[in-house]
């Protein structure tokens, strides 16, 4: 009787992981999915004249 039990416990135990893991999967989906690109462009600051930093390039100068 007692490795009916040990198994069943095995058994939930498994299922616990199991269920754990694809749990994690789907939230790391919906980060992917979620995202705001992180490319490049959205990464750049740029520094004013002033020493202000700013997200808009300078102006170019003649």
């Amino acid at each position: 009787m007692a490795k009916s039990q040990a198994t069943f416990m095995k058994k939930q135990l498994e299922k616990n992981r199991q269920k754990k893991k694809e749990e994690k999967e789907q939230r790391k989906q919906e980060r992917q999915q979620s995202a705001t690109g992180g490319g490049l462009e959205n990464m750049m600051a740029y520094v004013n004249e002033f020493g202000e930093i700013s997200s808009t390039p300078p102006a170019p100068k003649k």
